[in-house]
């Protein structure tokens, strides 16, 4: 069956407690950077603000953790707590059932209830975990979002450790299954590395033998980048002529490369500001209606975070936004949940095996 968005439910505010419920209250901003007391913390879920002008309102481009101000106009926008200004009209509450004039709206999407046994084997996720549903479904969604939605990737280098795992990132993007990109100095180093020289941190990315001096391998790249000015003037230049950079860069998709304390170089493209790579990546979170986070976890965590589980369309439509977390450690994928990324659904493998399987499933779909 063709993929369809599931119906969103939005709540009924004509009976109670929400029919009586009282106007939200919004203070001003003491200071710059700083929000009022009592300030109410958003979530990734859809929430509303009973307005005196316009009744209940749905907040549209939400993330977690952030303020709600009221703008001049009567919109609600989400600002970080360093984009408060001194005087922004602050929503105030706690109390999320609508006792503050503040709802949140944590089931709105129908799922498809199972029924559930008292007593069960394996309802965890871990390595044990059967995952061929998970990948069927996943084919479905990308297909679908291929031309209505906006695919986010987060990637970790381990993804172009490996030859096919590469190839397989770059055919997807080849074909418009990525529309954004979300990654450190490490991918992009040894993406380009695997183009220069055949190896990722020194090591042949298909034979996985080491390079005679291949420790060096990662710095000069590294240094020829640098001296190009850009990856994308290496591009432009043919000095890189393959790899998940090279695809990203003549394709136009827009990425974001969020320096580390720990990087090398780094590479001329990363934002060593974390805080401009913050917003740079919030840029593209925004408009993610699926994002795809493979072995990177403090980059999962951090796009999590942004991405709300609700994404408001141009005709006013509420859908789902949907994440998916690929590593091999439990631990990580736990975390991230942990971490306030409730909607995040997790397949258990290792990245490469599962580049491959999805750059294969979808090129079956394609031709079914």
């Amino acid at each position: 069956m063709p993929f369809t968005l599931p119906q969103y439910s939005p709540p009924n505010f004509s009976t109670q407690p929400l029919s009586s419920a009282p106007f939200a209250r919004f203070r001003q901003a003491p200071q710059t950077g700083v929000l009022p007391d009592e300030y109410h913390a958003t979530s990734i879920y859809p929430e509303y603000c009973h307005l005196r002008t316009g009744g209940w309102r749905l907040v549209e481009d939400s993330r977690m953790d952030c303020g709600i101000v009221l703008g001049e106009d009567g919109s609600l926008q989400v600002k970080e707590f360093r984009h408060i200004v001194a005087g922004d009209l602050v929503a105030c509450g706690r109390r999320e059932d609508g006792e503050d004039g503040i709802f949140v709206h944590a089931n709105g999407f129908a799922m498809v209830e199972q029924a559930q046994e008292k007593f069960s084997f394996r309802t965890r996720v871990t390595r044990e975990t059967s995952f061929s549903i998970d990948y069927d479904e996943l084919y479905d969604l990308l297909h679908y979002e291929k031309e209505n939605g906006f695919i986010l990737w987060v990637l970790g280098p381990a993804v172009v450790f490996d030859r096919d795992a590469r190839a397989a990132i770059v055919a997807l993007i080849n074909k418009g299954y990525v529309h954004g990109l979300l990654a450190g100095n490490g991918l992009a180093v040894h993406d380009i590395e695997g183009d220069l020289y055949g190896t990722a941190l020194g090591q042949k990315i298909y034979s996985k033998q080491p390079a005679r001096q291949g420790h060096y391998n990662h710095l000069d790249t590294i240094n020829r980048i640098r001296a190009e000015g850009s990856i994308d003037q290496a591009v432009h230049k043919k000095i890189v002529q393959e790899g998940i950079m090279h695809a990203v860069t003549k394709n136009s998709i827009p990425y974001v490369l969020a320096g580390s304390i720990r990087d090398d170089g780094p590479l001329p493209d990363v934002l060593s500001d974390v805080l401009l790579a913050q917003d740079k990546m919030r840029e593209l979170a925004r408009q993610a209606t699926t994002v795809i986070a493979l072995a990177t976890q403090l980059h999962t965590i951090a796009t999590g975070n942004m991405v709300s589980s609700y994404r408001v369309l141009k005709d006013k439509q509420v859908r789902p936004t949907y994440f998916y977390t690929v590593d091999m450690s439990e631990f990580v994928v736990n975390k991230l949940a942990n971490r306030g990324s409730l909607s995040a659904r997790t397949i258990l493998t290792n990245v490469q095996d599962f580049a491959v399987t999805l750059a294969q499933g979808l090129q079956r779909l394609e031709k079914s």
